[in-house]
């Protein structure tokens, strides 16, 4: 005797499958938008970088000692930077909103802060060099999720 019982339900089987019930249990789940998950790692990596910029501006104008010693930088001095990466934190925190509400103006926003803070990065890395390297690589990441998914959603199939 089978362990599967059907109450008279036709059970079709195709070659080479398991046995099914002809009854299918409706779907709950929401359309999902291709790269969807790129815009949500943006998103989420600039609220990480801004709070990270703010953190890392404080440090740097309270003098902290983790920086490198005696390190020249492009333009001025470790304080002025520090005040630097706290404003840029704010416009990340910015980004982040902007790109999580949808819409062209986050896409594009987005992309410029992003664009800029691989700038600074770029110009910091006397004060902290793998750190800004990691920034840049990760700002990378974010510009291309932002430029190839980043515009109106498509239906995935």
């Amino acid at each position: 005797m089978s362990a599967l019982k059907t109450n008279g339900a036709r059970v079709g089987t195709a070659p080479g499958t398991a046995p099914t019930l002809g009854y299918k249990a409706p779907s709950y789940e929401e359309p999902s938008y291709k790269g969807a998950g790129w815009v949500l790692f943006a998103t989420v990596m600039f609220v990480i970088a801004a709070c990270l910029s703010v953190i890392w501006g404080i440090a740097a104008v309270s003098s902290s000692h983790f920086f490198v010693a005696n390190a020249h930088y492009i333009l001025s001095d470790l304080n002025t930077w520090g005040w630097v990466m706290i404003g840029f934190g704010a416009v990340e925190a910015l980004a982040a909103i902007s790109i999580w509400r949808g819409g062209g103006f986050g896409r594009w926003f987005g992309i410029i802060v992003a664009g800029l803070a691989t700038i600074a990065a770029l110009m910091s890395i006397p004060a902290y060099p793998f750190w800004s390297l990691t920034l840049v690589a990760l700002y990378v990441l974010v510009i291309y999720g932002l430029v190839v998914y980043g515009g109106k959603p498509e239906l995935t199939q």
